[in-house]
């Protein structure tokens, strides 16, 4: 499987970027009311809650943070929730956010990598950090969020 990376240059400051990233009013925004939850200690537990089809407390990924620099890089394993099928129980990969100002703006580099064969969360995954990637984007550019409501995206 292919690695997954994705290059964005973001109108905004890294403490803007990573606001949005890591505080729980900014992942509600990006991450369709899910909220991250960690310490944020390398080698600690970190889990995206939010609605879902488990109801509000459904974990839509968790992961063990591999390293968390504030305001530079933000790297977890990643495991889709078992919501979304007993079969992801099975998949791990990793998700790396990179921030590096660049004059008054932000290149945020997103790479999703270390994929197992055959998991069944790259097709979606793939798809979806678009999505993601412009959610962010908007929000700090704009302080809008983007309304995908009756979307398929």
């Amino acid at each position: 499987m292919m690695d997954l990376k994705y290059e964005f240059y973001i109108d905004g400051t890294p403490e803007q970027v990573w606001d949005v990233l890591v505080s729980p009013s900014g992942t509600k925004k990006i991450y369709y009311g899910s909220e991250l939850r960690s310490t944020f200690e390398v080698g600690s537990h970190m889990e995206y809650v939010g609605p879902g089809a488990a109801g509000d407390e459904t974990v839509h990924v968790s992961g063990t943070i591999l390293e968390f620099e504030p305001n530079k890089i933000f790297s977890h394993t990643y495991k889709a929730g078992t919501a979304y099928g007993a079969e992801h129980a099975h998949f791990e990969s990793r998700l790396t956010y990179r921030l590096d100002p660049v004059g008054a703006c932000t290149k945020l580099t997103l790479t999703h990598d270390q994929w197992t064969e055959g998991d069944p969360a790259y097709a979606n995954t793939a798809k979806g950090l678009w999505v993601l990637l412009s959610a962010i984007k908007t929000l700090v550019e704009t302080g809008k969020t983007l309304d995908l409501s009756g979307s398929k995206a």
